[in-house]
């Protein structure tokens, strides 16, 4: 079993597949940690992937494309934001109900444009490539440092890296900044925060508005970076899956960014081992295996909520005492 498991290609899968899960997971903290259930991850994370895809191939120009997402991840964020802050509705039924609408509209939206089935036709040349670092071919023989310096520090698109650059990022933000502090506020309690001179609603909208551009780089990275396409339904669960790093992280950065991690390489995992005659099993049929990210989020699930502790006022309308 083991002789068929590439070791080398497993760790390099695992960090090319972790940025998808960090963008969203990084996303919804944001989210979350002003008092607001992001449940609609998956729609965001699909319609930016539509988005960038459709105008990456109508104008060549990947940075188009990425635009495009932001925009309309944002707006839906924005949608989201209005029906959960200002209107005080359910966020969870908020969420799916985006999440339900993306998955079809999308669907047909490319099917109107493209006429190829609901996918986009293959982006080309209008993709993110893989970056090359200075020095590479000199040291691409060097036994295990040519290649943690090709293929584990280099050879991976600019998206990449800012997903891991992110997370101190997001570190610094939530916990070294006035806006931090404010938003941290008013996801545990808003009426304190409010008493203090915070504008509660406010900033629950520029933590959606965040969540939205950065859950729009995870759709960009699945369209242009791993795919070259848009195809119905891609993000496959990513935006739960973020939602499940999310509670393994106790709605901490680092931790999150770990918990995605963790779930980009059994995701790698699940692409090995696909083939492999395991001892006294055989081979495992295909539809098995491609459980194996899903089985862990239950098991992730089922031995942390307990132990999670989520911001106190999260999924609570914000009501101004008088």
């Amino acid at each position: 079993m083991f002789e068929d498991l590439h070791i080398a290609s497993l760790i390099v899968s695992t960090i090319r597949n972790a940025p998808v899960l960090m963008f969203a997971a990084m996303a919804g903290l944001f989210a979350e940690r002003s008092g607001v259930v992001d449940l609609a991850l998956e729609g965001k994370i699909l319609a930016s992937a539509f988005a960038s895809a459709a105008v990456a191939f109508s104008t060549q120009n990947v940075w188009y494309g990425i635009a495009a997402g932001v925009v309309v991840s944002s707006a839906l964020a924005l949608i989201q934001g209005y029906v959960s802050i200002s209107q005080k509705g359910n966020q969870l039924v908020a969420g799916m109900a985006i999440n339900i609408a993306i998955s079809g509209l999308t669907f047909v939206l490319a099917q109107f444009f493209f006429q190829q089935g609901g996918r986009t036709p293959d982006l080309g040349e209008a993709r993110l490539h893989d970056i090359v670092l200075p020095g590479t071919a000199a040291l691409e023989h060097v036994p295990l440092l040519g290649w943690l310096y090709g293929h584990v520090i280099g050879g991976h698109s600019v998206l990449v890296y800012a997903a891991f650059l992110l997370v101190p990022l997001v570190h610094w933000v939530l916990y070294h900044s006035r806006f931090g502090l404010r938003l941290r506020a008013c996801g545990e309690n808003p009426h304190a925060a409010d008493a203090a001179g915070v504008n509660v609603e406010g900033t629950r909208y520029v933590a959606m508005l965040i969540a939205g551009v950065l859950c729009s780089f995870s759709g960009a990275y699945l369209a242009i970076v791993q795919s070259g396409f848009f195809l119905r339904d891609m993000s496959a669960g990513a935006g739960y899956l973020a939602l499940t790093a999310l509670v393994f992280g106790n709605w901490r950065p680092l931790y999150t960014a770990l918990g995605c991690i963790m779930f980009g390489f059994f995701s790698a995992l699940q692409i090995q081992m696909e083939g492999v005659e395991l001892p006294g099993v055989g081979r495992i049929p295909g539809a098995l295996i491609h459980m194996i990210p899903y089985v862990v989020t239950v098991v992730v699930l089922a031995g942390l909520m307990a132990k999670s502790i989520a911001p106190k006022a999260i999924g609570k309308p914000f009501v101004k005492s008088r």
